[in-house]
């Protein structure tokens, strides 16, 4: 799949600057001490690229991980096919929209824009080991592509792990791109206002989620390790059972 869309820095305004200058301080802080060490020491070795003070300008953050795990931004209009998705992932390019939420809308979205793909999604592919885990997780996708039961599988497993994952540290830390750029979600995993499953492969292949509320409970990893070698199990699972 390729697409034409493309980033317009000049077409960002005013409030957009100010938008993402908001949000990107309030949660920075608000990860201290709740957010994985994995992902807030790949936003401290960003800062270069991803800051509080420009807007993200996807060709420096593609210029920065040509020396890093190789992936890429693809610009996207919305949401896309799921069989498109997986096909890009296995190419190691991550979806982003380009536009960014209204100050009337800080705290709710009923679709990604550009904070939570940039800043919720981006860091932690940096990490060698959550990077071959995306990647490996679009390749199993594409191998998949058309069978609708095993894509269901599949967006559950994305769903519980890339989006709303946390990980145990010296305490339930968050790592899911869904939780690093809400600044509730955060909040409340920290909290403890939850419940915490403990990582069975299987029992997430077969969790249904809701998106358009607060997650009620997380599955938790011990380590990333732990995640990307999960994905030999998961493809098992999905060929007895879809």
């Amino acid at each position: 799949m390729k697409t034409k869309e493309r980033q317009l820095m000049d077409n960002y305004t005013q409030e957009d600057f100010e938008v993402w200058r908001l949000l990107f301080e309030r949660q920075k802080e608000n990860l201290k001490q709740k957010g994985a060490q994995a992902y807030m020491n790949a936003l401290e070795e960003m800062s270069e690229v991803l800051n509080r003070s420009v807007l993200p300008d996807f060709r420096a953050i593609n210029a920065y991980f040509n020396d890093q795990t190789a992936w890429q931004i693809e610009v996207v209009p919305g949401l896309i096919p799921v069989e498109d998705f997986f096909d890009l992932l296995a190419q190691k390019k991550f979806c982003s929209s380009t536009w960014l939420r209204s100050m009337n809308s800080l705290d709710y979205l009923e679709e990604p824009d550009m904070f939570h793909d940039i800043f919720g999604h981006i860091p932690l592919l940096s990490n060698e080991v959550f990077s071959a885990f995306a990647h490996e997780f679009g390749v199993i996708g594409k191998r998949f592509a058309g069978n609708q039961q095993a894509v269901v599988m599949l967006q559950r497993l994305y769903w519980f792990t890339i989006e709303f994952g946390v990980i145990l540290e010296e305490q339930i830390k968050s790592y899911g791109a869904g939780i690093m750029s809400s600044f509730g979600e955060t909040n409340r995993i920290a909290n403890r206002e939850c419940t915490f499953l403990d990582f069975d492969i299987e029992q997430v292949l077969r969790k249904e989620f809701r998106t358009d509320v607060m997650q009620e409970e997380y599955f938790v990893i011990d380590s990333f390790e732990m995640l990307y070698n999960s994905l030999d199990e998961a493809v098992k699972i999905i060929e007895k059972q879809a």
